[in-house]
């Protein structure tokens, strides 16, 4: 108790030199890793910018699978032997998948989204293998602007018109007024989306932090996965961690981060890619899966909030000074263990010492807050993606609404959400176990195209279309 108390003095002292001086009280500077050997790399993203990066490759063992085996015995009379890529390659030819989805948007604020190829079932992750349905179509619909009270009817239907005296022919029913779109986009590829080991050279694992945090917030994940084989890379944000602080608020911007982000990408990944994001860091594994479609093979949502456009809030306590910022940095620490987890006991205080999480300087915490703008990463934006993506919410998270992830469900692809119930905002530290074995279901999950059934005619197919056909209407305010 005298220890919280003398850091809330020190605190404050260091505020009002901080207001009087005009300069920060403290600066994060890159620490000195203690464990250089243990994958520990300082990547420079832009001159005088460094981030630190934690990059895990494990010395693998070639690996010859069963099928490779059988394949062998049976063509035991060939000298030429299929490499283990050739063997992948074939894997991945019987996994393609049909991603067409046709998105308009309305003047009137509406999105619709018809969905015309292959649609996955939710309950994907319950099995080995997960079914796949042959042309189902969904619709979606969306009443974005806040003048817009409820859902407006497509066709309105107009009130009668009262009788006049000496009239008795009936009013001519009115023209019906067709709805003009204002934008439409139409996506037709085929996606290939395959099964991802530990054993596979081809796949990588990037995991991207969100504010205030640090890549030592995914230790569990990281040991986890690189211990199965996997290659594994964490940066450090700037500012955050280990990695350069630059003492400028434009340094701090979404479009900054995430060119940083995209400098590791290219420098790191592999053939097959799978991005895992918590909170703010979704948003930048969004805009790289939007950016690489054919590198990023699967994504992970770790409460990541809803699929609407970033824009900072003008009343939060984050537009105050730093040097107020400063003062108040033990409360914030404080209701950031409190919202942040589901207990607050001492292994959680512990958790938070040890993830380094929310261990930033008010300047950075400050410019972070203010420089989420990102107007491009709207309901379409998510809507044109064709990646697998799995949502991962905690139940007790007081930072992002259960409701903003089942949205972000409804407007993806294809998207499976998972919600963990002793889990809070941060449910990757707080139940690493449940985490890291749903995560690996998702990474070796494939869909199973032998369930595709081929023998219905078209019009069977256009009968079993119109009977899983269904409209969601979804009101959201864009007073944002």
């Amino acid at each position: 108790m005298l220890h919280k108390g003398g850091t809330m003095l020190t605190s404050i002292t260091e505020g009002i030199l901080c207001c009087l001086t005009g300069k920060a009280a403290s600066l994060v500077l890159p620490l000195e890793s203690t464990q250089p050997s243990d994958g520990f790399e300082f990547v420079e993203v832009k001159p005088g910018r460094v981030l630190r990066v934690r990059h895990i490759v494990p010395e693998r063992q070639p690996v010859v699978t069963e099928e490779q085996v059988a394949g062998k015995e049976k063509n035991h009379d060939c000298d030429d032997e299929s490499s283990p890529e050739d063997f992948q390659n074939k894997i991945d030819t019987s996994s393609s998948v049909h991603c067409k989805r046709k998105i308009t948007v309305y003047r009137n604020g509406q999105l619709v989204i018809e969905n015309l190829g292959d649609v996955l079932h939710s309950e994907i992750l319950q099995c080995q293998d997960g079914d796949l349905e042959p042309c189902s179509t969904v619709e979606v619909e969306l009443a974005d602007y806040k003048e817009m009270p409820s859902s407006p009817d497509p066709n309105p239907v107009p009130p009668p018109v009262p009788p006049t005296l000496g009239e008795q022919k009936p009013a001519p029913p009115p023209r019906r007024r067709r709805r003009k779109p204002k934008r439409t986009v139409l996506i037709d590829s085929k996606r290939v989306i395959s099964s991802c080991k530990g054993t596979h050279s081809d796949v990588a694992l990037f995991f991207v932090h969100g504010v205030g945090g640090s890549l030592d917030i995914w230790g569990s994940q990281l040991d986890f996965f690189s211990r199965l084989g996997y290659e594994v890379i964490a940066p450090d944000l700037a500012g955050h961690g280990a990695s350069t602080a630059p003492q400028i608020a434009a340094a701090y911007t979404f479009y900054a981060l995430a060119e940083d982000l995209r400098a590791i990408f290219k420098r790191y990944a592999r053939k097959r890619n799978i991005l895992i994001g918590h909170s703010y860091g979704v948003s930048f594994c969004t805009f790289l899966a939007h950016e690489y479609p054919d590198l990023v093979h699967k994504v992970v949502m770790i409460n990541g909030g809803g699929p609407t456009a970033l824009e900072p809030s003008l009343c939060s306590i984050f537009q105050l000074p730093s040097c107020v910022l400063h003062c108040l940095s033990p409360c914030l620490a404080w209701s950031f263990l409190k919202a942040g987890f589901a207990r607050q006991g001492a292994k959680e205080k512990q958790l938070l010492k040890q993830g380094n999480a929310f261990n930033v300087s008010p300047f950075v915490l400050r410019a972070m807050m203010s420089g989420q703008y990102w107007p491009e990463g709207d309901e379409v934006y998510h809507a044109e993606l064709t990646v697998p993506i799995l949502l991962v919410h905690g139940m007790c998270d007081k930072f992002v609404p259960m409701d903003e992830d089942q949205r972000m469900a409804e407007i993806l692809l294809f998207a499976f959400l998972k919600v963990i119930e002793e889990g809070s905002h941060m449910v990757m530290m707080e139940c690493p176990d449940t985490v890291n074995t749903l995560l690996h279901e998702f990474f070796l999950w494939e869909p199973d195209m032998s369930k595709k059934d081929s023998s219905k005619t078209d019009t069977e197919k256009t009968v079993a279309l119109s009977d899983t056909l269904h409209t969601l209407k979804i009101n959201r305010s864009m007073d944002k």
